[in-house]
């Protein structure tokens, strides 16, 4: 195992988060004498697992993510294992015959954080750390807590103080991190940590640490598996960190090359309006990221105007012919509340995946015979006052009012007959 510059290329072969030239590193695994049949097997025989590390949807593909740890260092919770759904009333939304949504939402923290943190906290854990710390509007902070707590272990986050979930807070505090509120943003926080993490201890689990982007690919590995190794023809993913599409993408280069898949499916990154600097980057074909200053979206995930993974996730799009889309946060919200009423459901960062393809649709770049497979990145519940806002303090296309009626035979069919 290699660390290799995504700038310049340096390689390590020692553990740390960034070069010498402050480019972020990738892992690079020897696969070369990797007998993919082989492997195919051993995958689909752990599927019958219940218990141990091989029960998870991620250290299932252990030879794939860290081949290298013991497995009395793993911690885990039984993450990935989430669905893959489809759903009449979401395809007809969108504009196409076939969509598949696979859930990270049922993640154990209620995320696709789960994915990456079970292998960065892994890792820590087997350097000998007990202190772990993230900057995070939401899902990573829930999800660091979580796993610290699972290895008795000490979880020190830090929070913007505005435009974030409370929901997403409160269960942090709960899981028993300790919690930094700070003025200034996502951004802000991950500069810190970068310039105090050693002097204070911690071990960082943002994305700028390789372990968790190998973690995260896993959720393509599950789709591939669950499809037969058959992947949909687009893949979209919301961005805001851009991990994740820079974990799709490594993990649809390591697919291809051991000859799993025959083909790379193109890759989607949609952004809010409110905070779209990749989404910006790559329409005006700039070199360069241009930050921006205060982001803000209804989608609190999404909210980050400085991606710490913008190279990454432009690698991603150039080796798959993938784009880049924006949408306003009202697609976002009437997006989520279909995929809601589905019964399937996601947080609003989540449901920029539908209003994509819904606009991507009306565009005519995806075709609506082609099949894609959306990935729900975090739960319904992650923001209970989107969903206060949207369906009881507001009139919107999808809400979906109380009914304020005297308890009555009567009265219920005439408001069933409404």
């Amino acid at each position: 195992m290699k660390y290799v510059c995504v700038d310049c290329q340096q390689q390590y072969v020692s553990f740390r988060y960034e070069c010498t030239c402050h480019g972020m590193l990738d892992i690079r695994h020897d696969f070369s004498e990797i007998d993919g049949d082989f492997l195919k097997d051993r995958f689909n025989s752990r599927l019958s697992e219940r218990m141990g590390p091989y029960a998870s949807g991620v250290w299932r593909y252990k030879e794939l993510i860290f081949p290298e740890v013991d497995e009395s260092h793993i911690v885990s919770k039984y993450e990935g294992n989430t669905g893959l759904y489809q759903h009449e009333s979401i395809a007809r939304y969108a504009g196409v015959r076939n969509v598949w949504l696979k859930a990270q939402s049922e993640n154990p923290s209620g995320s696709f954080k789960d994915n990456g943190m079970t292998v960065a906290l892994t890792h820590g854990k087997s350097l000998g750390y007990t202190r772990f710390t993230c900057s995070s509007t939401g899902n990573t902070s829930s999800s660091l807590a979580m796993y610290a707590a699972l290895a008795q272990a000490h979880s020190y986050v830090f929070v913007p103080n505005k435009n974030i979930s409370l929901n997403k807070v409160l269960q942090t505090l709960a899981f028993g991190a300790h919690i930094f509120s700070f003025d200034g943003t996502y951004d802000d926080g991950i500069t810190f940590l970068e310039q105090h993490s050693e002097e204070l201890g911690l071990y960082i689990c943002n994305s700028i640490n390789p372990f968790r982007i190998e973690g995260q690919k896993s959720i393509v590995y599950e789709i591939a598996h669950m499809l037969n190794w058959n992947l949909p023809e687009w893949i979209v993913v919301p961005g805001g960190a851009l991990s994740n599409v820079s974990a799709l993408g490594k993990g649809l280069s390591d697919l291809y090359t051991l000859g799993f898949i025959d083909k790379l499916p193109r890759v989607v990154v949609v952004q809010a309006e409110g905070t779209s600097p990749f989404y910006n980057m790559i329409v005006n074909n700039s070199p360069q990221l241009e930050a921006e200053l205060e982001p803000y979206t209804v989608a609190s995930a999404l909210n980050i105007g400085n991606p710490p993974s913008w190279r990454k996730a432009k690698r991603t799009l150039e080796e798959t012919n993938g784009i880049a889309i924006a949408v306003t946060d009202e697609e976002i919200l009437n997006a989520k509340a279909i995929i809601d009423a589905s019964g399937i459901g996601c947080e609003p960062a989540s449901a920029a995946t539908i209003a994509g393809v819904k606009k991507l649709v009306a565009q005519y770049v995806i075709d609506k015979d082609e099949s894609i497979a959306c990935i729900l990145t975090g739960n319904m519940l992650k923001d209970t006052d989107v969903l206060r806002n949207y369906h009881l303090e507001r009139q919107m296309p999808y809400s979906n009012s109380l009914i304020h009626a005297e308890l009555s035979v009567a009265t219920v069919f005439e408001a069933m007959r409404k």
